[in-house]
């Protein structure tokens, strides 16, 4: 039994040091700053379906974990607008009648996996963004329309050129945004374009 232990500890050990050896040249932290354009909708009754352009501008950090994953948290300024149609007003009770555009500023923060091949990197993983401009709302009393957090699923490709890293992504909302109605549900969606710079 004592064999198997010691047998069971090399079989872990041994590709550890490999690994670490391996991959001992590789910088394992990396730092940057990025910027780029959000093409976003809120999508829900009330709102219309065209894609509007935006902005989105932050930092990263990479941790490289290996030769192929990493894991890349990043704190990321996003923001978001959408337009309601005009039956808005009769959708939900006490909202302005005048078709309105909505800006929705969100401090967000992905958490990505990085699973990369020479320059190109596959990204995936959650985010959360917490609503920054929360008196932002679309009716007479003065309510809040919309939550003060999104989950969202993010997922992309990350191209780094030398010290520049270019971005496409799609985020996809999963929580409900609407503070008015439990019956209706608004959610964001997104494709970002994006360009970086690795320090």
């Amino acid at each position: 039994m004592k064999k198997i232990n010691n047998l069971a500890i090399i079989f872990i050990l041994v590709p550890f040091f490999a690994f670490a050896q391996r991959y001992e040249d590789a910088p394992f932290i990396q730092a940057g700053v990025k910027l780029g354009a959000n093409l976003n909708k809120i999508q829900g009754v009330g709102y219309d379906e065209e894609f509007k352009f935006n902005y989105h501008l932050g930092g990263f950090l990479k941790f490289n974990i290996g030769e192929y994953w990493g894991i890349q948290p990043e704190l990321i300024f996003n923001q978001s607008t959408g337009r309601t149609v005009q039956r808005f007003s009769q959708i939900y009770s006490g909202a302005n009648t005048d078709i309105q555009n909505v800006r929705l500023n969100y401090l967000s923060i992905p958490i990505l996996a990085n699973f990369g091949i020479n320059k190109l990197s596959f990204q995936v993983g959650p985010q959360y963004s917490i609503l920054l401009n929360q008196n932002q709302n679309l009716f007479q009393n003065g309510r809040e329309a919309f939550k003060s957090g999104d989950f969202a699923l993010v997922g992309g490709v990350w191209v780094q050129l030398g010290k520049v890293n270019l971005t496409g992504r799609y985020l996809i909302g999963l929580s409900n945004l609407n503070e008015v109605s439990s019956s209706e549900k608004w959610k964001n969606q997104a494709i970002q374009i994006g360009i970086g710079y690795t320090f």
